[in-house]
C-alpha cells in the first residue's frame, strides 16, 4: 500500500490520497554529471532544448533517464496510470501504396488481403458495446474502390449503435486519400463530412518518422511530413482532438527522431491538440528490402525512446506504451520510465500482428488493472481524451488532488 501524506488544509487535518504522491526532490548522486544540468531544467520546470535530448539518447544510464522522466510524469499525472476499454476494427488491408517497412498492407488478388462489409463492423462492435467498450478504434489501407457513402454510411451506423460511443478513425494518409481520390473535397471539407457522419477523433498513426530521406527509403510514395502535419493541423483548428506517434527502431539516427519529436512539440505548441503520444518499435520480422535484416529494437532502447520522449514532450500531457508493440511485462516496466498509459483492452489488433508481432490480440480489463498496480501506480480507466472516468462511466477532473479531511 502506498503510504498517505499528511497535510494541513485551513484548521482540518487532510490526508492527501494515495492515488497523489508528493514532489520529492531529485536524488542527483543517482544522475550523472552529464546529465545534471538536464535534470535540473526538468526540475525547475524548463524546456529542454534538441541537443538535451540528443544527449539523453546518448546516455546508457537507463535509471537515470527514467528518474528525470519521472518528474515531469508525476507533475503532470500524479501517481495515476490510465487504459482505455476499447475495440480495434481494422476494415481492409486493401491499399494503393507499397510501403517497405508495411506487412499489413496488400493488393486485391494478395492471398492475405481482407475486406469486411459494413454489416460485419457493425455487429463485431455491436458485441464489444455490452462488455464495456466507450470507444471504437479503426483504421484501414488506402482503399482504391470503397465510394464515399461506403465510409459515411459506416460512420452513420457505428453512430446510431450508441450516441456515446466515441469513433476514433483514419490517420492522416486515410484523410488525405479520401480528400484526393474519393470525396474530391479540401481536407477541411473532408474532415466536417466525416465529423457530420459521427467521427469523433482521428488516429495518430501513419507518422513513422518525419526525415524525408528516412521516409524515401520505408514508405516512399507516402504523405510528407508537412502533410501528415497539416491534416491534424486542419483538425485541432476545427475544434478536433487526435494523439501522436512515431516509429522507430529501422534506419533511422536519434537526431532523426529527436527531429520527429520536435516537430511534434512544435504543432502542439501552435494547437493544443494532441492529447497523448505513442511511439512504437518497428516489428522487422515479415519486412523486406532494406528493412530485412534489422534486429527488433531492445527493451532497452525502448525504455530510453519512452523515458527522452516524456521528457522532451513537456507539452502533451500522456505518453502511452502500446503494450501490442512492447508487451505487457514491458510496458508495465515503463511506468517507471516516463508512461502514464497502458492504451487498452484492443480486442483484436492486425497491423503489428500481420508484420510478426507474438503479443496478445487483447488484455482483459483485469490484466491491465493488475499490471498498473504491480508497478505501484493507481489503475484508472480512462475516455478518448485520457480523461478519467468515475464509476458511471462519465469523465472526472483527470489532475483534481482529492483530500480526504477527519
Amino acid at each position: 500500500m502506498l503510504p498517505r501524506f499528511l497535510l494541513q488544509a485551513g484548521n482540518d487535518l487532510c490526508m492527501l490520497d494515495e492515488r497523489f504522491i508528493l514532489s520529492v526532490p531529485m536524488n542527483y548522486q543517482l544522475i550523472p554529471k552529464d546529465l545534471r544540468p538536464i535534470a535540473e531544467k526538468v526540475e525547475a520546470g524548463q524546456r529542454i532544448s534538441e541537443a538535451d535530448a540528443i544527449a539523453l539518447f546518448g546516455s546508457n544510464d537507463l535509471n537515470a533517464l527514467g528518474m528525470i522522466a519521472n518528474v515531469l510524469r508525476e507533475r503532470k499525472n500524479g501517481n495515476y496510470a490510465t487504459y482505455i476499454h476499447n475495440r480495434y476494427i481494422n476494415y481492409s488491408n486493401v491499399c494503393i501504396l507499397s510501403c517497405q517497412f508495411c506487412a499489413f498492407a496488400a493488393k486485391k488478388r494478395d492471398a492475405h488481403a481482407f475486406e469486411y462489409a459494413i454489416d460485419e463492423i457493425i455487429s463485431a462492435v455491436r458485441q464489444a458495446l455490452p462488455v464495456g467498450i466507450t470507444e471504437v478504434h479503426m483504421v484501414g489501407g488506402l482503399h482504391p474502390s470503397l465510394k464515399k457513402e461506403w465510409y459515411l454510411d459506416l460512420l452513420r451506423r457505428l453512430r446510431a449503435l450508441n450516441p456515446d460511443l466515441h469513433i476514433k478513425a483514419f490517420t492522416a494518409i486515410e484523410v488525405r486519400h479520401f480528400a484526393e481520390r474519393i470525396f474530391r473535397m479540401p481536407i477541411r471539407d473532408t474532415l466536417e463530412t466525416l465529423r457530420d457522419a459521427g467521427l469523433s477523433s482521428i488516429t495518430g498513426g501513419g507518422a513513422e518518422i518525419f526525415d524525408s530521406a528516412v521516409r524515401d527509403q520505408i514508405c516512399r510514395g507516402k504523405e510528407t511530413a508537412a502533410e501528415w502535419l497539416d491534416v491534424h493541423r486542419i483538425w485541432h483548428q476545427m475544434g478536433g482532438r487526435s494523439t501522436c506517434t512515431m516509429l522507430y527502431g529501422h534506419i533511422e539516427t536519434m537526431a532523426q527522431r529527436v527531429d520527429h519529436l520536435r516537430q511534434l512539440r512544435q504543432l502542439q505548441d501552435e494547437t493544443g491538440g494532441f492529447t497523448g503520444f505513442i511511439p512504437f518499435a518497428f516489428e522487422p520480422s515479415q519486412s523486406h528490402g532494406v528493412l530485412a535484416n534489422f534486429k527488433r529494437a531492445s527493451a532497452f532502447d525502448q525504455l530510453r525512446n519512452l523515458a527522452v520522449s516524456r521528457t522532451y514532450l513537456d507539452n502533451i500531457d500522456h505518453l502511452t506504451a502500446y503494450w501490442v508493440s512492447l508487451g505487457l511485462p514491458l510496458a508495465q516496466v515503463s511506468l517507471s520510465y516516463g508512461v502514464d498509459d497502458l492504451h487498452g483492452t484492443i480486442l483484436e489488433e492486425k497491423i503489428f500482428h500481420m508484420a510478426g508481432a507474438t503479443t496478445p490480440q487483447q488484455q482483459t480489463v483485469a490484466d491491465l488493472e493488475h499490471a498498473i498496480r504491480e508497478a505501484g501506480r493507481v489503475p484508472l480507466q480512462r475516455d478518448s481524451y485520457y480523461r478519467h472516468l468515475n464509476g458511471a462511466g462519465r469523465p472526472s477532473r483527470p489532475n483534481e488532488r482529492k483530500l480526504v479531511c477527519a
